[in-house]
């Protein structure tokens, strides 16, 4: 493909993502960071450029792949000198942001000549290197075609949802539904321990019967033996049910199981545990782990005093 392309934000997910085009013989020729000794390795595996400002990418690139961690970060590259050489570009957004920011990312886009195109990701770091990520798309139809070519190789399966926006709100509720089953088999795991139950014989019976779900297969087995090593974490989770909880308000529509799943990733995060795996919310449902927690705290403020 002559297409040169660029991206922005190279942590665990976008480093992936460039890695899998260079294996898939498209032209990568920038990557950008604001951690720049990341990106500057990154470049030197991909024996491309690592810029140090947003202009120089959108200057050496004709497709920017963008993956930034939330609104504020999107709102920054794009008023930060993305746009500055932008003319004919084409900009894939594929960060889990409110669908208000898509929205305007794409109005700012066309302002300056650019199309854009949400393609937010349902899958996780291993997905993003094997390109087998499943992507919902949202935007013009024409900024899909052009990004197709790039996207099947990302991407084990697509669906395209409609005009901006629309992949975000899609994307929303999707992580929405899936916090609130971690935090429900948090939940049901930390009763079985507490009433002594096997839980490997307990994860089994789930897996048959109308306890099971996807979030069983992906983390179960991780609550159950404190493996919390991230792949979508706890502060990720909290971000993404407050933006499905203001799509809820906006639609007056009183979510309460998603309110109660926002607080307790949000603990997670005041209590420190924001940087673990989602699975790393059965520490606050298994009573030993609660315990040895309060213990430890205690401990601390002792110190302190």
């Amino acid at each position: 493909m002559p297409e040169k392309i660029g991206f922005v934000g190279v942590g665990r997910m976008g480093a992936n993502m460039a890695r899998r085009l260079k294996d898939c013989k498209f032209n990568v020729t920038a990557v950008y960071d604001v951690n720049r000794a990341s990106a500057e390795s990154l470049a030197e595996e991909l024996k491309c450029q690592a810029p140090k400002t947003l202009a120089e990418v959108s200057q050496l690139a004709d497709v920017i792949i963008t993956v930034v961690t939330d609104d504020k970060a999107m709102k920054k590259i794009f008023t930060s000198g993305l746009l500055k050489n932008a003319k004919g570009k084409l900009f894939i957004n594929c960060a889990t942001i409110s669908p208000e920011v898509h929205v305007w990312v794409e109005k700012q886009a066309a302002k300056a000549g650019a199309q854009s195109l949400e393609a937010c990701m349902a899958s996780s770091i291993t997905q993003a290197r094997e390109g087998s990520l499943y992507l919902m798309c949202g935007g013009k139809e024409e900024a899909f075609q052009r990004a197709k070519p790039i996207l099947d190789k990302m991407s084990s399966s697509m669906r395209y949802v409609g005009a901006s926006g629309k992949a975000a709100q899609v994307k929303a509720l999707v992580n929405m539904v899936m916090n609130i089953n971690t935090a429900g088999l948090a939940e049901g795991l930390g009763l079985g321990s507490a009433l002594g139950l096997d839980l490997a014989m307990l994860r089994e019976v789930f897996s048959q019967t109308g306890a099971n779900s996807r979030v069983l297969q992906t983390d179960g087995e991780d609550m159950q033996n404190r493996d919390h090593a991230c792949y979508f974490s706890a502060s990720h989770a909290a971000k993404d049910s407050g933006i499905a909880l203001g799509l809820a308000r906006k639609a007056k529509l009183d979510l309460p199981l998603a309110a109660a799943t926002k607080k307790q990733y949000d603990k997670m995060t005041k209590e420190g545990l924001g940087d673990l795996d989602k699975s790393g919310i059965a520490e606050l449902t298994f009573k030993s782990r609660i315990a040895s927690r309060k213990k430890k705290a205690k401990k601390g403020a002792a110190r302190k005093k």
